[in-house]
């Protein structure tokens, strides 16, 4: 689970009051905003996400499933090109209640971030506009306020299975040869598959309170996107809020996992709230290449 960096905090606490009241995304976030529809960015540290946004392909409305709706594979979209984990760098793409630029700013996505895509929406103007929504649990769905719109000009569309699961004693019966390594010492993740390394990266492991489970795991549930929440009893008291976290390999059914993180640059040392955070193009890559079942050992 992971843990805003301090820099980042005033970010959080407007994210706070968008979610309980509504009315400091109409009164505060808009002065953030860029014309046409990117965020200005903060001065706030250096920059280390990278430059300008660019145009995605857009699919047509009727690619976009139904929200509820089964299929082998789900429409999402990722964001590229838009602000740092400290909201530096290029300007931020702006999250807003509905399909066009009148509607209030709900929040501000940064680079890294992935999001379901359950309909689309052609404005008067000839503008595509997604509307999100999100896979698995949402513990603290009253943060969510109202529906949520990003103009897809500013994002990439992908299609994938989204949550695939098995039970914990399932993937454990999986046969693969491939394997994950984390070191919580050397703040590392190697990737095997058989004796050939695969990977390795800096990562960043649970804080000395949170710290990230040892032992022995498997890989049971796989989700492009999660919306990690806090405070979780018994884990955290902490408050965080983070949609659209990428690229998730959960091993634990207490909610560890290995994903990117793009609120934060500290890979190399521990950062999180138990979870195993990568680097995002690491995660993702990394995603990509385990099945279901990929042993997972957690070590000193």
């Amino acid at each position: 689970m992971p843990i805003p960096h301090p820099i980042s905090r005033l970010a959080l606490w407007l994210d706070i009051g968008v979610a309980v009241c509504g009315i400091l995304a109409f009164v505060l976030v808009p002065l953030f905003v860029r014309v046409p529809e990117l965020g200005r960015p903060s001065p706030r540290g250096p920059r280390d996400a990278p430059g300008s946004s660019q145009r995605a392909d857009v699919p047509a409305a009727s690619d976009a499933a139904p929200a509820g709706t089964a299929s082998a594979s789900s429409l999402y979209f990722e964001v590229t090109g838009s602000c740092g984990p400290y909201f530096e760098g290029a300007p931020c793409l702006s999250l807003r209640s509905g399909p066009g630029m009148s509607y209030p700013v709900i929040r501000q996505l940064r680079d890294g971030v992935v999001l379901k895509i359950t309909g689309s929406t052609t404005t008067p103007n000839s503008q595509t506009w997604y509307q999100v929504g999100f896979d698995g649990e949402i513990h603290y769905p009253m943060r969510i306020a109202g529906p949520w719109y990003v103009a897809a000009q500013y994002v990439h569309p992908f299609r994938d299975r989204g949550l695939i699961a098995d039970a914990p004693s399932a993937a454990a019966e999986a046969t693969t040869t491939k394997r994950i390594v984390v070191s919580t010492s050397k703040q590392m993740l190697y990737a095997y598959d058989g004796t050939a390394l695969f990977m390795q990266t800096s990562i960043s492991t649970g804080l000395n309170g949170t710290p990230t489970p040892l032992g022995q795991f498997r890989v049971f549930r796989k989700m492009p996107d999660s919306y990690m929440q806090g405070p979780i009893p018994s884990v955290s008291s902490q408050y965080y809020d983070l949609p659209g976290v990428p690229w998730d390999l959960y091993f634990t059914t207490e909610g560890a996992a290995i994903h990117g993180a793009y609120w934060h640059n500290h890979f190399g040392e521990k950062w999180s709230h138990g979870c195993v955070n990568l680097p995002i193009d690491a995660s993702k890559m990394l995603y990509e290449w385990t099945p279901l079942g990929t042993p997972v050992s957690v070590v000193p």
